[in-house]
């Protein structure tokens, strides 16, 4: 299910942004305080929707913060409609505006396109259940634990989770990871899974399943 972050200070409007969103499919977790917001858990939006205007911190500043951590489409709700309001939240990182008051088919029209053009690739953050991959330091945490592996056993799985649900031959591991002249074997591919198994299994969790047959892939 596709899930989507609201942050907005005034309760009424976060009430119909998650009643509208919700009735489309979406999961929507709504935020009335910005500080409310736990950062570790922000990979796991397709969408984030802020308000500009709100005390303590505004809308542009949180985008910039958090700009840096998501690659997902940030919309801004607000009520300014000067050009260079417009132009600063863009800016910055910002994907779109609707403009206060909106009404709801506008709301839902501009979440389902956003999301329909969504597939730039994901630069940043991963977030699947505990797992949590920092894409460019190219480590994994789970729990805010961060769990040692190699480059190997890295790749294989960062290749797998951002394919989530679809099943790979070793030999497509084996060339994604490794390139088509890399000197190591499908038996490699088997060694690696065993341990990234291990590793995991200190967590109690399992990601990766075997498909008989066939290859892995991340649950």
């Amino acid at each position: 299910m596709i899930e989507i972050l609201a942050i907005d200070d005034d309760r009424g409007i976060l009430e119909v942004i998650r009643k509208a969103l919700s009735r489309s499919g979406y999961m929507v977790t709504a935020l009335d305080d910005p500080l409310k917001l736990d950062e570790s858990s922000l990979g796991k939006y397709q969408l984030i929707l802020l308000d500009v205007m709100m005390p303590g911190t505004d809308g542009f500043s949180l985008c910039r913060k958090i700009r840096t951590q998501v690659d997902c489409p940030i919309l801004f709700l607000t009520a300014k409609t000067e050009e260079k309001d417009l132009m600063e939240g863009l800016g910055i990182g910002g994907d779109d505006y609707i403009t206060k008051p909106f009404g709801i088919g506008e709301l839902r029209a501009r979440v389902a396109a956003h999301i329909r053009r969504e597939n730039r690739e994901k630069r940043h953050a991963l977030c699947i259940g505990e797992v949590r991959f920092s894409l460019q330091e190219r480590k994994i945490f789970c729990r805010d634990a961060e769990i040692a592996f190699t480059k190997a056993e890295y790749g294989i799985c960062e290749f797998l989770a951002l394919n989530r649900g679809q099943v790979f031959s070793k030999e497509r591991i084996l060339e994604h990871v490794f390139g088509y002249d890399g000197d190591s074997s499908d038996s490699a591919i088997t060694e690696h899974v065993k341990n990234i198994r291990a590793k995991f299994q200190k967590f109690e969790i399992n990601p990766i399943e075997t498909v008989w047959g066939i290859g892995y892939r991340w649950k």
